[in-house]
């Protein structure tokens, strides 16, 4: 059952879960940042003001009704009526995040736009990005200029010394855009600490999405034996877990697991990947997908890598904060931080942006069991292993390995473990 149905679900219920998880991902503090859905009725709900966001319930959401009446046990929020004013100037809006998350409001801060075309899905979802002058908070003034910039086809502002606003045509995908957003600043921030952030072109970016995935052929029929379905549960919980640890945002991240052979199992494109359920996984069986689904457009790697690689048993396609500073960067990341780095990945090489299409070999021609994880540059970092708890395990030591390095970075140059000490490790840890 989806956790987030804005079909059936009271709007109340909606803003209630999605503050939930902008207060708890570090993307607002507890009297921050608003959020409004609008409904067929052309009555706006809004988080009410100075009631903390890490204990909201449905019954605190206020309802500003068209005529203007309020009703509800607390005040609106007092950016409701730059909400009011995204909503007449783009009636196709339904949802609207505000909020002040650290990365985004380092670029309001020095008055800069994030140039979303470090990553293609950065682009993709949250669309080019108005710019709107700072104006006093909860004034019509702001809401005008706000509006101005929604007016221009905008649906992602940077507000000048303030934060940041975005709409979607439903609350699921304006979290989205403003998730993939607040991740495209921080990835540019951390791409910074360590090196000069490279970008796409616009050319690269549109032969991503215009890349035509191999689609399987359909199966006829399918099974769903016991030991199938405790994969489908060991990936929904690994790709809930990745998203509650900041491994992956609901954009992005690819799971699979192989079953039996060379057949697998992996997780769809196109679902909020918080939301992934057991029935959204796909099947491969033979070379051929469960019917009336379709799985991530990387499933020929996975597919490949499975065919050529027995010893590997998972893979996880996803991007991390400070792996994805190496993946825009372009610089090299030394694994030989501390002895579990070194243990778990031995060796980390970026590949250019494009190996993960369907038909490259560079990726395939790489992994091997002395290099596990790959970074592909301005896209993505991909891990494999065993057991799938054991290949998160590896995600997480390169996270925490990148991270080290990308805070290191301010104190000095990095003294590596030598090689005679790296010998020392091969021999104990590794045969």
């Amino acid at each position: 059952m989806r956790k987030l149905d804005t079909k059936l679900m009271h709007p109340r219920d909606q803003i209630t879960m999605i503050i939930d998880k902008v207060y708890r991902s570090g993307l607002t503090t507890t009297s921050g940042g608003n959020i409004s859905v609008i409904d067929e009725n052309g009555d706006v709900w809004v988080t009410p003001s100075a009631i903390d966001k890490g204990s909201l319930r449905p019954s605190d959401i206020v309802c500003v009704r068209k005529d203007g009446t309020i009703e509800g046990r607390h005040k609106p929020s007092s950016e409701y009526p730059f909400h009011i004013a995204i909503y007449k100037a783009r009636p196709d809006l339904k949802a609207v995040v505000h909020a002040h998350p650290p990365a985004l409001v380092s670029f309001s801060i020095v008055r800069q736009i994030p140039n979303t075309n470090v990553i293609p899905q950065a682009k993709y979802i949250c669309g080019p990005i108005g710019y709107a002058p700072y104006e006093l908070p909860g004034s019509e003034e702001l809401g005008s200029v706000i509006a101005k910039e929604f007016e221009k086809g905008f649906n992602a502002v940077i507000m000048e010394n303030h934060g940041t606003v975005v709409g979607g045509t439903d609350l699921g995908g304006a979290f989205q855009r403003f998730e993939t957003l607040e991740f495209c600043a921080r990835t540019i921030i951390n791409g910074s600490t360590i090196g000069t952030p490279k970008y796409l072109t616009d050319g690269q970016i549109e032969e991503f999405e215009d890349q035509i995935p191999r689609l399987l052929p359909e199966m006829e029929s399918v099974e769903y034996p016991s030991d199938e379905r405790a994969i489908r549960e060991e990936i929904k919980k690994i790709v809930h877990r990745a998203c509650s640890q900041g491994l992956m945002i609901s954009s992005y991240g690819t799971v699979s697991v192989r079953w039996r052979g060379n057949d697998f199992l992996i997780t769809p494109p196109k679902v909020a990947r918080w939301d992934i359920q057991n029935e959204d996984i796909v099947q491969v069986k033979d070379g051929k997908r469960e019917p009336g689904k379709i799985p991530s457009r990387s499933t020929w790697l996975h597919q490949e890598i499975y065919k050529r690689n027995p010893h590997v048993n998972s893979i996880i396609l996803t991007q991390s904060p400070y792996l994805m500073a190496y993946g825009v960067t372009g610089q090299k990341m030394d694994v030989r931080t501390i002895p579990e780095s070194w243990i778990f990945l031995q060796d980390m090489p970026n590949v250019p942006f494009g190996s993960h299409f369907a038909g490259e070999e560079t990726i395939l021609k790489i992994l091997n069991k002395n290099t596990p994880a790959i970074i592909i540059e301005n896209d993505s970092v991909l891990v494999t292993g065993d057991k799938l708890l054991g290949t998160f395990d590896r995600l997480e030591v390169a996270e925490f390995s990148a991270k080290s390095l990308t805070m290191g970075a301010s104190l000095g140059n990095l003294v590596p473990i030598n090689d005679n000490q790296v010998e020392e490790l091969r021999k104990k840890f590794l045969g």
